[in-house]
């Protein structure tokens, strides 16, 4: 019988967020057992927390926008929530003094190293799961997204984009909290270039001037071009082991761990969060 994990000590982490450059300060406590994954922004008045699982509301345009109420949200989760699943923590506090959490180097990497150097305590209560009981899918312009009854945890990923000179990409395999850690969490956000004239420069000024990216650079991100990678990859098919990284930290969303087969061919953020919608239903 697994048990329930918490974290030994609270923490806190600095740096600029990935979308809004601005400066931020994450904070991470432990929590008791069925306490599950709470966030909260300290920075707003009330203090407006959620915690994760059914109740939880988002826009799924957008990448992980949990919504507060008010106009008020916290976004770009998916890379510290995947660093929760791969250390299996089911009860966690985490604040945030901005409404998104520092960008690091673009990984779950640090945010997992960090979260082991706090340590990783076992509780006494029997650890929770979302079992798949029927075949559950979404799809939107040649994308696809699907998760199907399993005993375990496994995902197919295929990477594709046709504008973009990279060749297709495969990831599937059995996701292990090993797995995860050796093979996923140093895998880095991707920003795509998009093409036409301008230098990668130009174009990045613009979009953080749209406002997309502000936190973004050629160390927290990997970079791609409709020539192929323009800054070094971590690994050779970086781009769908990060796409892989993302989808779990958008499924953790749910705030307990799935047992399923999981699908998927050019899903993003969007797909990833609808298929989290259709889980909720069914929970």
């Amino acid at each position: 019988m697994e048990k329930q994990k918490t974290i030994g000590r609270e923490f806190f982490l600095e740096g600029k967020g990935l979308q809004t450059g601005r400066p931020v300060r994450v904070f991470f406590y432990p929590e008791g057992e069925n306490r599950g994954i709470t966030l909260m922004r300290r920075d707003l008045e009330g203090r407006p927390s959620v915690r994760l699982g059914r109740s939880v509301d988002f826009d799924a345009d957008r990448r992980s926008k949990i919504n507060l109420g008010k106009g008020e949200c916290i976004e770009t989760t998916e890379h510290f929530l995947a660093a929760l699943w791969g250390l299996e923590i089911d009860n966690i506090r985490i604040e945030l003094d901005s409404s998104e959490p520092p960008a690091l180097d673009g990984s779950a990497k640090l945010f997992l190293e960090a979260l082991e150097k706090a340590g990783v305590k076992e509780e006494g209560a029997e650890r929770q799961f979302i079992e798949i009981k029927e075949p559950l899918w979404v799809e939107d312009k040649g994308a696809f997204l699907g998760v199907f009854p399993s005993a375990g945890f496994k995902i197919s990923y295929i990477f594709e984009y046709p504008d973009y000179s990279i060749e297709r990409q495969f990831f599937s395999e059995a996701v292990t909290p090993e797995v995860f850690r050796e093979k996923l969490a140093p895998a880095r956000t991707l920003w795509f270039v998009p093409p036409g004239p301008g230098s990668i420069r130009q174009k990045a000024s613009l979009a953080r001037a749209l406002g997309y990216g502000r936190g973004a650079d050629e160390n927290n991100a990997l970079i791609i071009t409709k020539d192929g990678i323009a800054n070094k990859a971590r690994f050779p098919d970086e781009p769908v082991r990060h796409k892989v990284l993302d989808l779990i930290g958008d499924l953790y969303l749910l705030g307990k761990p799935i047992k399923g087969r999981i699908i998927a061919l050019r899903s993003g953020h969007k797909l990833n969060l609808e298929l989290v919608k259709k889980i909720k239903e069914c929970i």
